[in-house]
């Protein structure tokens, strides 16, 4: 299988190179662009913050490694100044397992990440469109697909949250279960905040109220999220009216009190109210625990969570290893396959002529009605002879690909067949 996957990840560099090789879309378009003037084959480049991957199908005996990797980093140009020793290298079906990982989610920093997968189809999509994809890729990468599918439908390799924002809805939700006729206060407007407040939306809550101090980023996440704002100031007026409260302010004092909850849960009543601090440092003073009428959890219980469902995710990668193990067996026995058929044409049409042009010679000395079973007779002792070299090549599909390809290269060299360029590869 002529295929090479080059690339970088959070496995093999830090950031700081990882940024330096990472390619925007209209690079991608540049380089598959330059690919293709170079004569390279098929092309599939994709880049997050996390990896960078190139993926190469060609059948040039004289392409090297080295020459991919030369492409790939001075398309960046001097700006890369990344060293070759720093890129990881997959052949054959090898790079097609390791694509599977990834689309998985399983090779990914947090594992099961969901994002993955689109950023690889819209990878694959800017190769077809700039037509640096053919029929292989199509192939390698609809696999892959189909594999990161499998991955998130039949196993639990995506599910709970792995992410503090994430936990603290999750935690919401399991507490009051239906979030539609909860209302929830979002102290903040930070990256946190925000996201908080996104997944708030996406669970449905009934009512969302934002504040922060400056008033303008609480008015465009409202807005983002179809919530209402409230003035910072007077925020503490509103807390009796809400079921949940999430903090994520910067500040080197609480912004409850001790007080300022016991307060509060004395206006409520009989309500329970449910806190989530996920400020660092802390905003509500964690002696708040103690009073009666409140449930209050800070990043560490959210940490506690996060690292019980990231178990769980690990639990799952020997599920998707089966599937992915399964997937490249099946590639490599369709790879096989594109050889096996047209040498099973190429040896019978050999030994067709043979029978031809021996028969020919004699042809003279028959009868018409001899001339009918001597063809008749000796196209039979022709299936005859080639119906186990067929049958032992078509069972070989199933095998292992590089056996399969071996004696198909073999039986092509020992009857004359001539080359099958498909058979040759990308060297070190």
């Amino acid at each position: 299988m002529n295929l090479v996957c080059i690339g970088i990840s959070h496995h093999t560099a830090p950031l700081e190179m990882r940024e330096r090789l990472w390619f925007s879309e209209q690079e991608i378009k540049d380089a598959l662009s330059r690919f293709r003037r170079e004569g390279i084959g098929e092309a599939v480049l994709f880049s997050t913050c996390n990896r960078t991957e190139l993926y190469v199908y060609d059948s040039r005996p004289d392409l090297r490694v080295k020459t991919l990797q030369d492409l790939l980093l001075s398309q960046k140009g001097t700006t890369a100044r990344v060293s070759p020793d720093l890129l990881f290298t997959y052949f054959a079906s090898g790079a097609a397992d390791h694509l599977f990982r990834v689309a998985s989610g399983i090779d990914s920093m947090i594992v099961g990440d969901v994002q993955i997968l689109s950023q690889i189809k819209e990878g694959f999509q800017l190769s077809q469109e700039n037509n640096a994809s053919g029929f292989f890729m199509n192939k390698l990468f609809q696999a892959a697909f189909h594999v990161g599918k499998r991955a998130r439908t039949e196993t639990a390799i995506s599910e709970g949250a792995v992410s503090v924002s994430y936990a603290a809805v999750e935690l919401a939700e399991r507490i009051f279960e239906n979030l539609g006729k909860k209302s929830a206060l979002v102290i903040g407007a930070g990256e946190t905040a925000q996201l908080t407040a996104k997944h708030l939306k996406s669970h449905g809550i009934g009512r969302l109220l934002i504040t922060n101090r400056t008033s303008e980023r609480a008015e465009i996440l409202a807005r983002e999220v179809g919530g209402s704002t409230i003035p910072f100031d007077d925020f503490c007026n509103h807390l009796t009216d809400v079921d949940i409260i999430i903090t994520s302010v910067l500040s080197d004092t609480f912004v409850l009190s001790v007080d300022d909850i016991r307060g509060i849960v004395k206006r409520r009543k009989a309500s329970t109210l449910f806190v989530i601090d996920i400020g660092v440092p802390r905003n509500i003073d964690p002696a708040s625990k103690e009073i009666e009428g409140i449930f209050l959890y800070d990043i560490d219980a959210l940490q506690g969570m996060i690292d019980e469902n990231l178990q769980k995710r690990q639990s799952e990668i020997p599920k998707i290893e089966a599937i992915v193990g399964h997937q490249v067996s099946e590639l490599s026995q369709w790879y096989t396959s594109l050889h096996v058929t047209p040498t099973i044409a190429a040896l019978r049409e050999h030994f067709e002529t043979v029978r031809g042009e021996e028969v020919a010679k004699n042809i003279n000395r028959f009868t018409p009605h001899e001339r009918e079973l001597v063809e008749i007779l000796t196209k039979r002792i022709l299936n005859k002879i080639l119906h186990r070299p067929t049958i032992n090549l078509k069972n070989g599909q199933s095998g292992a690909s590089s056996e399969s390809l071996l004696k198909i290269s073999v039986l092509r060299d020992l009857f004359g067949l001539g080359s099958d360029r498909r058979d040759e590869g990308i060297d070190d």
